[in-house]
């Protein structure tokens, strides 16, 4: 099966780096769906060769954030942990203010920053990142949810700039159709592209990171072989 990567010219987002500060990236999707696992894969990797830093959001907790600082996935300075003490699409969509905040502070910290994650508490499919937030929109879900999940649609799904399908290697314990989930992704996002990813086993994760880099305008260079 061939998961579309190359989003068309036309939809290519057009950000001036330099007046416009860092690439943001908001990483969206369900809980357990293998956010934090691609933030931190996408950090090891990308860091190889960009100024990167991290936000995480959490309800009450900034677990996320000591996740990934345990995993090494940036050094502790370069990651902050936001608790938005309520319901988590609201830091992220209505009300971003806390986490631009945090980005601006990350940004006079690291000035020479050119790409920071934003990570999304767990949530539901209509959950979506403020424009004001994420230049590029990643949303995860999982193939253990549920072969149906890509056609229950909503906005992670339909309109996020790319749809990340985790989890493949249990397709088979779970009774999921990845064939099934691959000509549902495609209806519900048209030419918008998805993959499937086993980040367990860093399976997608270069495509990823080449997509952020070409969709945000980033500098091209060369991302390593191993992270």
């Amino acid at each position: 099966m061939n998961s579309p990567l190359a989003a068309p010219l036309s939809t290519t987002k057009s950000i001036s780096l330099p007046s416009h500060g860092p690439l943001r990236v908001g990483i969206g999707g369900p809980v357990g769906s293998g956010k934090t696992a691609l933030t931190e894969r996408l950090c090891k990797l990308m860091r190889q060769v960009y100024d990167v830093a991290a936000i995480t959001n959490d309800i009450y907790t900034k677990e996320d954030a000591e996740f990934l600082t345990r995993a090494g996935a940036l050094v502790p300075e370069r990651i902050m942990g936001v608790e938005t003490g309520g319901c988590p699409h609201t830091a992220i969509r209505e009300d971003a203010s806390i986490n631009l905040a945090a980005v601006a502070e990350m940004h006079r910290k690291f000035p020479a920053m050119e790409l920071i994650f934003v990570e999304s508490g767990g949530d539901n499919l209509a959950a979506t990142f403020s424009p004001e937030l994420a230049d590029i929109t990643l949303y995860v879900i999982d193939v253990s949810a549920g072969d149906k999940i890509p056609r229950k649609g909503g906005p992670g799904i339909t309109r996020s700039d790319l749809l990340v399908i985790n989890k493949i290697d249990l397709a088979p314990l779970v009774g999921a159709s990845l064939e099934v989930m691959d000509r549902d992704a495609r209806k519900m996002r048209g030419e918008r592209p998805f993959i499937f990813t086993n980040l367990k086993a860093n399976k997608g994760v270069h495509e990823i990171a080449r997509f952020i880099a070409q969709a945000g305008g980033l500098v091209p260079r060369e991302l390593p072989e191993t992270f």
